[in-house]
Protein backbone atom coordinates (compact mmCIF):
# COMPACT_ATOMS: atom_id res chain seq x y z
CA UNK A 1 0.00 0.00 0.00
CA UNK A 2 1.43 3.44 -0.99
CA UNK A 3 0.85 5.80 1.81
CA UNK A 4 3.05 8.61 0.27
CA UNK A 5 1.23 12.18 1.08
CA UNK A 6 1.38 15.04 -1.39
CA UNK A 7 3.19 18.06 0.22
CA UNK A 8 3.90 21.49 -0.03
CA UNK A 9 6.66 23.57 -1.91
CA UNK A 10 6.40 26.35 1.06
CA UNK A 11 9.56 26.99 2.53
CA UNK A 12 8.48 26.58 6.19
CA UNK A 13 7.80 22.96 5.31
CA UNK A 14 10.92 22.25 3.62
CA UNK A 15 13.40 21.54 6.73
CA UNK A 16 14.35 17.91 7.95
CA UNK A 17 14.11 19.21 11.46
CA UNK A 18 12.79 21.98 13.84
CA UNK A 19 12.27 23.11 17.39
CA UNK A 20 8.90 24.27 18.66
CA UNK A 21 8.75 26.99 21.46
CA UNK A 22 5.57 27.62 23.56
CA UNK A 23 5.16 30.00 26.49
CA UNK A 24 4.09 28.28 29.17
CA UNK A 25 2.14 32.07 30.89
CA UNK A 26 -0.02 33.53 28.71
CA UNK A 27 -2.81 35.26 29.71
CA UNK A 28 -4.33 36.90 26.08
CA UNK A 29 -3.82 33.62 23.92
CA UNK A 30 -0.74 31.52 23.09
CA UNK A 31 1.74 32.06 20.82
CA UNK A 32 3.82 29.25 19.39
CA UNK A 33 6.82 29.22 17.52
CA UNK A 34 8.79 26.94 14.64
CA UNK A 35 12.22 27.27 13.77
CA UNK A 36 14.06 26.20 11.01
CA UNK A 37 17.70 24.68 11.92
CA UNK A 38 19.38 27.90 11.44
CA UNK A 39 17.32 29.45 14.49
CA UNK A 40 14.77 31.06 12.16
CA UNK A 41 11.17 31.78 12.34
CA UNK A 42 9.73 28.82 10.10
CA UNK A 43 6.23 29.17 11.39
CA UNK A 44 4.07 31.00 13.91
CA UNK A 45 1.07 30.76 15.35
CA UNK A 46 -1.28 32.81 17.51
CA UNK A 47 -3.94 30.54 19.28
CA UNK A 48 -6.60 32.85 20.95
CA UNK A 49 -7.88 32.60 24.38
CA UNK A 50 -11.51 31.12 25.74
CA UNK A 51 -12.38 29.63 22.16
CA UNK A 52 -14.84 27.46 22.43
CA UNK A 53 -14.10 25.75 19.09
CA UNK A 54 -10.58 25.50 18.03
CA UNK A 55 -9.82 27.37 14.98
CA UNK A 56 -6.00 27.81 14.74
CA UNK A 57 -3.87 29.81 12.16
CA UNK A 58 -0.40 28.55 10.97
CA UNK A 59 1.85 31.82 9.65
CA UNK A 60 4.80 32.62 7.95
CA UNK A 61 5.87 34.76 11.08
CA UNK A 62 4.84 37.02 13.88
CA UNK A 63 3.65 40.00 11.10
CA UNK A 64 0.82 37.26 10.48
CA UNK A 65 0.86 38.86 6.81
CA UNK A 66 0.94 35.14 5.07
CA UNK A 67 -1.57 32.29 6.30
CA UNK A 68 0.19 28.87 5.86
CA UNK A 69 -2.77 26.07 6.93
CA UNK A 70 -5.53 25.91 9.06
CA UNK A 71 -6.06 23.58 11.24
CA UNK A 72 -10.18 23.62 12.41
CA UNK A 73 -12.14 21.34 14.93
CA UNK A 74 -15.12 19.72 13.60
CA UNK A 75 -16.88 20.01 17.17
CA UNK A 76 -16.65 21.76 20.59
CA UNK A 77 -16.25 19.32 22.73
CA UNK A 78 -12.39 18.16 22.04
CA UNK A 79 -12.84 14.85 24.16
CA UNK A 80 -11.44 12.78 21.14
CA UNK A 81 -11.75 15.88 18.53
CA UNK A 82 -11.34 16.13 14.97
CA UNK A 83 -8.85 18.08 13.37
CA UNK A 84 -9.37 19.18 9.57
CA UNK A 85 -5.91 20.65 8.07
CA UNK A 86 -6.31 22.86 4.75
CA UNK A 87 -3.60 24.00 3.15
CA UNK A 88 -4.82 28.45 3.57
CA UNK A 89 -2.66 29.20 0.07
CA UNK A 90 -4.40 26.76 -2.37
CA UNK A 91 -7.38 25.97 -0.67
CA UNK A 92 -6.72 22.32 -0.46
CA UNK A 93 -7.58 20.00 2.11
CA UNK A 94 -4.49 18.13 3.60
CA UNK A 95 -5.38 15.73 6.17
CA UNK A 96 -7.51 15.33 9.05
CA UNK A 97 -6.09 14.62 12.80
CA UNK A 98 -8.57 12.90 15.35
CA UNK A 99 -7.65 12.33 18.82
CA UNK A 100 -8.25 9.06 20.55
CA UNK A 101 -10.20 10.40 23.53
CA UNK A 102 -10.29 7.45 25.80
CA UNK A 103 -6.95 6.14 24.87
CA UNK A 104 -5.39 9.76 25.50
CA UNK A 105 -6.35 10.07 28.79
CA UNK A 106 -3.70 7.45 29.79
CA UNK A 107 -1.46 7.88 26.74
CA UNK A 108 -1.94 10.68 23.88
CA UNK A 109 -2.63 9.09 20.72
CA UNK A 110 -3.92 10.76 17.43
CA UNK A 111 -5.38 8.82 14.38
CA UNK A 112 -3.43 10.34 11.19
CA UNK A 113 -5.83 10.80 7.80
CA UNK A 114 -5.17 11.57 4.30
CA UNK A 115 -7.56 13.97 2.15
CA UNK A 116 -9.87 11.76 2.05
CA UNK A 117 -10.01 10.88 5.53
CA UNK A 118 -8.58 7.40 5.07
CA UNK A 119 -6.40 6.20 8.29
CA UNK A 120 -3.04 6.45 7.35
CA UNK A 121 -0.77 6.48 10.29
CA UNK A 122 -0.38 7.39 14.26
CA UNK A 123 0.78 9.88 16.34
CA UNK A 124 1.49 8.05 19.91
CA UNK A 125 3.36 8.67 23.45
CA UNK A 126 5.94 6.12 22.98
CA UNK A 127 6.46 5.19 26.57
CA UNK A 128 2.78 4.27 28.41
CA UNK A 129 4.81 4.62 31.76
CA UNK A 130 6.11 7.68 31.03
CA UNK A 131 2.80 8.65 30.08
CA UNK A 132 1.21 7.67 33.47
CA UNK A 133 3.84 9.35 36.13
CA UNK A 134 3.44 12.21 33.63
CA UNK A 135 -0.13 12.34 34.05
CA UNK A 136 -0.55 11.39 38.24
CA UNK A 137 2.84 12.74 39.47
CA UNK A 138 4.48 15.73 37.81
CA UNK A 139 3.33 17.27 34.02
CA UNK A 140 7.36 18.38 34.58
CA UNK A 141 8.71 14.72 33.12
CA UNK A 142 9.17 15.62 29.06
CA UNK A 143 6.88 13.58 26.82
CA UNK A 144 8.16 11.74 23.80
CA UNK A 145 5.86 11.04 20.19
CA UNK A 146 6.22 8.97 17.32
CA UNK A 147 4.79 9.81 14.38
CA UNK A 148 3.64 6.33 12.37
CA UNK A 149 2.96 6.60 8.26
CA UNK A 150 2.19 3.05 7.20
CA UNK A 151 3.23 1.44 10.33
CA UNK A 152 6.72 2.81 9.86
CA UNK A 153 8.34 5.83 11.79
CA UNK A 154 8.52 8.98 10.21
CA UNK A 155 8.93 11.45 12.67
CA UNK A 156 9.92 12.18 16.11
CA UNK A 157 8.39 14.78 18.36
CA UNK A 158 10.64 14.95 21.70
CA UNK A 159 9.99 17.29 24.19
CA UNK A 160 13.33 19.35 25.99
CA UNK A 161 13.04 19.64 30.05
CA UNK A 162 12.19 23.44 30.65
CA UNK A 163 9.72 24.50 33.44
CA UNK A 164 8.99 27.86 32.06
CA UNK A 165 8.76 27.37 28.52
CA UNK A 166 7.12 24.73 26.27
CA UNK A 167 10.18 23.09 23.58
CA UNK A 168 9.76 20.43 21.22
CA UNK A 169 12.67 18.89 19.05
CA UNK A 170 10.70 18.00 15.63
CA UNK A 171 13.05 15.02 13.35
CA UNK A 172 11.53 13.91 10.05
CA UNK A 173 15.54 12.84 8.95
CA UNK A 174 14.27 8.58 9.13
CA UNK A 175 11.54 9.55 6.43
CA UNK A 176 14.21 11.89 4.08
CA UNK A 177 14.29 9.41 1.83
CA UNK A 178 11.04 8.11 1.84
CA UNK A 179 8.88 10.80 2.02
CA UNK A 180 5.89 9.11 3.66
CA UNK A 181 4.91 12.46 5.44
CA UNK A 182 3.36 15.79 4.34
CA UNK A 183 5.25 17.85 6.76
CA UNK A 184 1.89 19.81 6.79
CA UNK A 185 0.19 17.71 8.62
CA UNK A 186 2.78 16.65 10.67
CA UNK A 187 3.17 20.27 11.83
CA UNK A 188 -0.25 20.39 12.17
CA UNK A 189 0.07 17.46 14.69
CA UNK A 190 2.84 19.20 16.88
CA UNK A 191 1.00 22.40 17.06
CA UNK A 192 -2.18 20.59 18.11
CA UNK A 193 0.44 18.88 20.58
CA UNK A 194 1.57 21.78 21.89
CA UNK A 195 -2.30 23.28 22.19
CA UNK A 196 -3.47 19.94 24.37
CA UNK A 197 -0.65 20.10 26.34
CA UNK A 198 -1.53 20.55 30.25
CA UNK A 199 -5.28 19.41 29.51
CA UNK A 200 -4.77 15.89 28.44
CA UNK A 201 -7.32 13.44 29.35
Amino acid sequence: MNTSLATSTAPAFSHTNYLARKKIFSFLGQKYHLYAPDGTVAAFVKKAAFKLKEDIRVYTDESMSEELLTIKARQIIDFGATYEVTDSKSGQKVGVLKRKGLKSILKDEWIVMDSGEREIGLVVEDSALMAMLRRFLSNLIPQNYDLLIGGERAADFKQRFNPFVFKMDIDFSMDAAAQRCDRRLAIAAVILLLAIEGRQG
